[in-house]
């Protein structure tokens, strides 16, 4: 019972993840007139919480031995909060820069301590199904983008998002002991588990091809998130709230396409 539980919020935490994905790509057409920015400015942006993310992952298993699994995440996701409710409140767009860096920061910890977790101590078809959570909070985020945009203005889309990141906080904080008793249940059942030195990785089979693949993916989610809107809203003409929901059916998309492979998962190695 206590293993269920536990990923289930493992599931919400990959909710929490996927929630601020994309509403900077989203909120982008409105922030840039408002601050009188061009276009392409956003590209730094995404360069510093690409930074951030890349630095955090990398980091990443040292602080996991430090400091565990479920205080890495709980610090991620209030990494993330703090960072979206700052956007909310920004007077300028170097602001915006300055608070990129936690919000990839927080990312990158807990995306690389959650796939960890999971591919330690769950099946194949868990870490699919997390992935689709990660949709199912890319969804929501232009979702809620997309009516702060028609009624109140981009500001209060980063404050609904970063109330939301809060209250994913404190249910973190609130069961944190759970994820030491099921990480030491999991050790008694597979006592003899063996976690392969990145060298060993490295010299398995088809491994550069699945990071090859994986790059070129990434590449065209990341992408569409950030430059959707702006396309949809410049060359398309369609109004930014219409844009947003186009761009959550995006990731609709990706959250459906990747709960169908938890079930391929099943048939296939």
């Amino acid at each position: 019972m206590i293993t269920i539980i536990l990923l289930l919020i493992i599931y919400i935490s990959f909710i929490s993840l996927g929630l601020p994905d994309a509403v900077l790509g989203v909120s982008w057409p409105n922030m840039r007139l408002e601050f009188g920015l061009e276009l392409d400015v956003i590209g730094y942006v995404s360069i510093i919480i690409t930074i951030g993310t890349v630095l955090s992952s990398l980091l990443s298993g040292h602080i996991i031995n430090k400091l565990g699994t479920g205080k890495v995440t709980l610090i991620s996701v209030l990494l993330t909060a703090l960072a979206l409710l700052g956007i909310y409140f920004i007077p300028s767009f170097y602001w915006l820069m300055l608070l990129a860096l936690p919000l990839g920061f927080g990312a990158g910890s807990i995306d690389t301590a959650l796939n960890n977790y999971v591919a330690l101590n769950y099946k194949a078809h868990h870490m699919n199904w997390l992935h689709s959570f990660w949709g199912v909070g890319a969804t929501l985020g232009p979702i809620i983008m997309s009516l702060t945009l028609l009624s109140s203005g981009w500001r209060n889309g980063f404050l609904t998002i970063a109330i939301i990141q809060l209250s994913f906080f404190f249910l973190i904080l609130l069961t944190l002991p759970l994820w030491k008793k099921v990480e030491q249940k999991h050790v008694a059942e597979s006592p003899n588990v063996v976690i392969s030195k990145p060298k060993n990785i490295l010299k398995t089979k088809g491994v550069y091809i699945a990071i090859s693949i994986f790059i070129i993916y990434c590449a065209i989610e990341f992408s569409v998130g950030l430059w959707g809107s702006s396309y949809l809203v410049i060359a398309r003409n369609l109004q930014s709230n219409e844009a947003a929901r186009i761009i959550a059916f995006y990731y609709g998309g990706i959250t459906i396409g990747r709960f169908i492979s938890g079930f391929l998962s099943f048939k296939l190695s």
